[in-house]
């Protein structure tokens, strides 16, 4: 196989897709519209979940979102404003909201993250070096009854529904399992099936491996649209340029939307910006990664640093680093550890996470150009994904039959 395939977006899910491409003998660039690798790729907590098959859209969680608008400091919030597009996507979740979607979108979600996993224990021993790769497990700490029980549902449907059973621990034999935690918590539940890595050192892995296969990165080089006719697109305007190629993949994330236009259907992304703080291991450092479902807090142990993250914030494209939303991170940490943060922070971190109402991503045929392919809208999965995403991307541009089914991924669901 042969010819040029220009990659849209310089993200993992762009990463993990050229890479997959030059492995079936593709030409490929990469355009990216600011810096490869610094978008949400570079600061999220870089967990490897097979074990998140749920999604946000679940029975009861549209009340959860909107009493979220009532509090000022929720984990969860999301900013009252006049955006169509915003309350367009409210209503899509809302519809949403059953057990039926759970079990649909949990199997779409389940597929490309059990691929994933397999994927990245092939990718850690060959091309992506560096990464600070450990294959730990996950483990949900919980410090009420009322959490305790509200996990247990959780479990029984990943159990019962996508045979993604976790261990239980009650009482102190959280903090047994996990010295770093405080005792006196209510349990936690241990997934032994995920793993964590460094985020900022996987693109910088990703990109040592593009570049050793042949893939030219082109930077500072936004896409502002096609130029084709009779349903097949020629070339793409990019920083005032033509650039020709056979092939077109748009991973451009929560950007996504503003190609509307020109991708000939509305793609139905909000960014939910996350937050981390990245900061010297503590001297009592976690063994773990966690999280700490009630406050939406997470811990990542890397090997060369210690990051707090999560939060969920629906304000638009707000470009502004909330204080009050570190602040959190903080609070909610100090609940559970006992040491849980140390200075000085290294870096205070947002990104925007591509977000659809179902939680599942898009990875389908543009309606206007039959060769422009959309891989868009992995919500707060995108590294968990790439790699499934990336290979299924280059089997549905010709490098062979796809290893998952797309029809769950289609744009034309919404």
């Amino acid at each position: 196989m042969s010819g040029h395939v220009i990659v849209i977006g310089g993200g993992v899910i762009g990463a993990a897709s050229a890479y997959y491409l030059a492995k079936a003998g593709r030409r490929v660039t990469v355009l990216d519209q600011g810096a490869f690798g610094r978008g949400c790729s570079h600061g999220n907590c870089g967990i490897i979940s097979p074990s998140h098959v749920l999604p946000l859209a679940a029975p009861g969680a549209l009340w959860g979102a909107l009493r979220a608008m009532m509090r000022r400091n929720a984990p969860f919030s999301i900013k009252p404003r006049l955006d169509l597009g915003l309350w367009r996507w409210l209503a899509g979740f809302a519809r949403r909201c059953t057990m039926t979607n759970v079990q649909e979108s949990g199997r779409a979600i389940q597929a490309l993250l059990q691929s994933s996993r397999t994927l990245y224990g092939e990718l850690m021993a060959t091309d992506l070096h560096g990464c600070e790769w450990e294959t730990r497990g996950l483990l949900f700490v919980l410090r009420t009854e009322h959490g305790m029980a509200h996990f247990a549902e959780n479990d029984r449907l990943l159990r019962e529904l996508f045979d993604m059973p976790a261990v239980r621990y009650d009482g102190d034999a959280v903090a047994r399992l996990e010295p770093a935690l405080k005792p006196g918590l209510a349990g936690g539940w241990y997934y032994r099936g995920d793993a964590h890595l460094r985020p900022d050192r996987l693109m910088a892995a990703w990109r040592n491996a593009l570049e050793s296969l042949g893939v030219q990165i082109r930077e500072q080089c936004g896409v502002t649209g096609f130029v084709g006719e009779q349903g097949t697109a020629h070339a793409v305007i990019a920083s005032e340029q033509k650039l020709p190629a056979e092939a077109f993949v748009v991973a451009t994330g929560v950007w996504t939307p503003l190609l509307n236009r020109v991708l000939g259907c509305r793609i139905p992304i909000q960014p939910g910006k996350g937050y981390s703080m990245t900061m010297p291991r503590p001297a009592r450092c976690s063994v773990l990664p966690m999280i700490f479902d009630e406050d939406r807090v997470a811990v990542t142990p890397m090997q060369s640093g210690y990051r707090l993250g999560s939060m969920m914030e629906f304000a638009g494209y707000d470009t502004s680093l909330n204080p009050a939303r570190l602040a959190l991170l903080r609070e909610g940490a100090r609940h559970y550890l006992h040491e849980p943060f140390t200075e000085p922070v290294q870096e205070e971190w947002y990104g925007w996470r591509p977000m659809t109402p179902d939680s599942v991503p898009i990875i389908d045929w543009s309606p206007a150009y039959r060769n422009v392919l959309i891989a868009a809208g992995h919500n707060m999965l995108g590294v968990s994904m790439a790699p499934a995403t990336g290979k299924l991307v280059a089997e549905l541009l010709g490098a062979g039959v796809p290893h998952v089914d797309p029809k769950p991924y289609s744009q034309s669901r919404f």
